[in-house]
């Protein structure tokens, strides 16, 4: 059940006329998962091209679900995610996936807007929406931060809204959502992947070099 904030939020979405709120899904109910999935299931690309970094015949392969508007996913991505890149993914030694897993349609918008960034800048437009999540995500006023957040990356106000009522995409990522709790046990963000052996939550730098360490 949405709480009075999130309320408040998807409410100021709705009310600028995004089509996202109203097809947005209920959370999959999946089993409890197993601590490993099929890693050769898990590779196969989705409705949607995958969206990685690294050596795809890396021997270590991460693959992480996570949503924009999870402080735990802000978290790995602000204080562990450049030196897991600098130190594994930059060298050759890991290749990594990111898949989204929105939490709400606030979520989604945010994965909207990184798919059709100008000039393929994914990765640079989530950095930037995490580093920024207080600004757009736990505010009465989503759009302005989503909005400033854009304008950095060569969007225009109408490229801005065409993004965010963009049903196709928004149906994919949707599809990437369902497929991530149907086919591999995702309840929560961020979940990880290493070599198909599941990790829930948060993971320090320490933590998660021990466990690529472990496989190289």
């Amino acid at each position: 059940m949405l709480n009075r904030r999130r309320f408040l939020v998807t409410t100021a979405v709705a009310a600028a006329g995004l089509a996202l709120l109203a097809s947005f899904p209920g959370l999959a109910l999946a089993q409890e998962p197993s601590a490993t999935v099929d890693e050769t299931a898990l590779m196969k690309p989705g409705v949607l091209p995958d969206m990685a970094l690294g050596n795809p015949d890396a021997k270590v392969k991460i693959v992480e679900y996570m949503s924009m508007t999870c402080s735990h996913c802000a978290d790995f991505h602000n204080k562990t995610f450049d030196e897991i890149k600098a130190k594994y993914i930059d060298t050759g030694k890991v290749y990594f996936v990111l898949r989204e897993f929105p939490l709400d349609p606030l979520a989604a918008a945010g994965f909207m807007l990184a798919r059709n960034a100008p000039g393929g800048k994914y990765f640079d437009v989530v950095s930037r929406l995490f580093k920024t999540q207080g600004e757009w995500a736990f505010v009465e006023d989503p759009l302005t931060g989503l909005r400033n957040v854009s304008k950095q990356f060569g969007y225009s106000p109408a490229t801005f809204d065409a993004t965010l009522t963009d049903q196709k995409l928004l149906d994919a990522i949707n599809e990437t959502r369902k497929r991530g709790a149907d086919e591999f046990g995702i309840t929560g963000t961020p979940t990880f992947f290493i070599n198909g052996k599941r990790e829930v939550g948060f993971l320090s730098v320490d933590e998660m070099s021990a466990k690529i360490d472990a496989l190289l």
